[in-house]
């Protein structure tokens, strides 16, 4: 028996394609599969969108995306936060193309329908011209199923879903590890910057629980480092373990030490923040406040995978968006201290630069790896993908009765495919 996707294609049986220790390399290159992905997957789940530090106050918006669909994220007047599809309902022209911004209606420039922020249709030029006059609140535009934890917004386009908080299930303790960026001020977004790389999306998503890379990978990253940080960033030597926290979401906890921010700050400043300590006393602040936001601006040791398409890493938002099955575009989101000191965040810029930045000396040797990934690919037909690396995890560090392995184990990717699969085959 044979099913057909919602794009009108035959659905592909894809059990067999996700072993235990392996996936087939169809899965990065198979734009039939691609497809299905979109279906099963990206209109089937919470998807992230945005940060609520992206839409502060009423009236504000920023345009983001559910899979392959463009979606508005907004506030409106009653505090209630909304994702729209960028979609007029006349003739489908997008009705927004800021990054984001202020507003209190979207006029579509085709034929002038406007909408409120909350996505009701509030005007249509000429509607003597129609032979009926178009229902309003049957014309609004499409408005997905939205909530919200620590901060962060998912949106999905499954109504009967079960809530968010029961899909993060054990990743909600380390939302609230990672939002102790804040230092007390809480969390905003400061900044981000968006590109492509010519690879399957899943690629990436290995990437962020890959700790076997670094120190390959990234030793030009290394070398920029003083002694004592580079020491800090031995992800390999520290006990640092992955653990499964189901649904597909993943930990990897690199540098174990900074997992709560708020642990030992007692602990001596590290030379590399002892000039932003002492900007922090000049300013007035108390040895508290300076001690939260050094540890806040060095940000925490582990990385968090939500499943299919965010990432909290260390210290900013990694999040991903399949475009073809060939093509993945990136946006890295920098964070820092709401109302925070200017200095702290200031730092924390610089640290992003340093690394994430389009110059920096982490993103672009990531961006090359993920490349020659789908270039190697291309390379045979009826192979697969090894994701089998992984002793036992430093005892007593993960949770009682959770999938775990020590920090360069492969078990983040096999969580995730495992919630692969079992959505590409439901």
């Amino acid at each position: 028996m044979t099913t057909t996707t919602s794009r009108g294609g035959v659905a592909i049986d894809c059990g067999h394609l996700v072993r235990d220790d392996r996936v087939h390399t169809s899965l990065y290159k198979d734009p039939a599969i691609f497809d299905q992905e979109l279906d099963r997957i990206f209109r089937n789940t919470w998807v992230w969108v945005a940060h609520e530090s992206d839409v502060p106050k009423a009236n504000t918006f920023k345009t983001s995306w559910v899979g392959d669909q463009p979606v508005i994220v907004t506030r409106d007047k009653t505090d209630t936060i909304h994702v729209l599809l960028n979609r007029c309902r006349h003739r489908a022209a997008s009705v927004c193309e800021k990054k984001k911004g202020k507003t209190s209606v979207f006029v579509c420039p085709y034929h002038g329908w406007s909408y409120g922020v909350d996505g009701a249709l509030r005007k249509v030029p000429h509607v003597s011209g129609y032979q009926s006059e178009p229902e309003k609140a049957e014309l609004s535009l499409v408005s997905l199923r939205v909530e919200t934890y620590g901060g962060m917004i998912f949106a999905t386009f499954k109504d009967d879903i079960e809530p968010l908080v029961d899909f993060l299930g054990p990743a909600k303790k380390w939302i609230d590890l990672f939002m102790k960026q804040g230092a007390g001020f809480g969390v905003k977004t400061l900044g981000e910057h968006k590109f492509r790389f010519p690879g399957n999306w899943k690629i990436q998503l290995e990437n962020t629980t890959d700790a076997y890379h670094f120190p390959i990978v990234h030793k030009t990253f290394l070398d920029s480092l003083d002694e004592e940080t580079e020491n800090i960033f031995d992800v390999l030597g520290h006990g640092g373990w992955v653990e499964n926290l189901g649904n597909g979401h993943s930990v990897m906890v690199m540098i174990p030490d900074l997992i709560d921010l708020e642990d030992n700050l007692d602990a001596p400043i590290p030379d590399r923040f002892a000039d932003l300590a002492a900007e922090l006393v000049a300013e007035g602040h108390d040895d508290a406040t300076v001690r939260k936001v050094v540890r806040a601006v060095g940000g925490t040791g582990f990385n968090l995978n939500l499943f299919p398409n965010v990432a909290c890493s260390m210290a900013f938002f990694r999040v991903l968006r399949p475009v073809t099955v060939d093509e993945t575009e990136i946006t890295h989101v920098a964070i820092g201290m709401d109302e925070g000191p200017v200095a702290g965040n200031r730092m924390r810029l610089r640290l992003h630069e340093h690394f994430q930045g389009p110059m920096g000396f982490g993103t672009p040797d990531d961006a090359e790896g993920w490349e020659r990934v789908q270039r190697g690919a291309a390379a045979g037909d009826d192979l697969w993908i090894m994701v089998n690396r992984g002793v036992d995890a430093p005892e007593g560090v993960a949770e009682a009765g959770h999938d775990a392995g020590d920090v360069s184990a492969e078990t983040g990717m096999r969580a995730a495919y495992q919630q692969w699969k079992r959505m590409m085959t439901a």
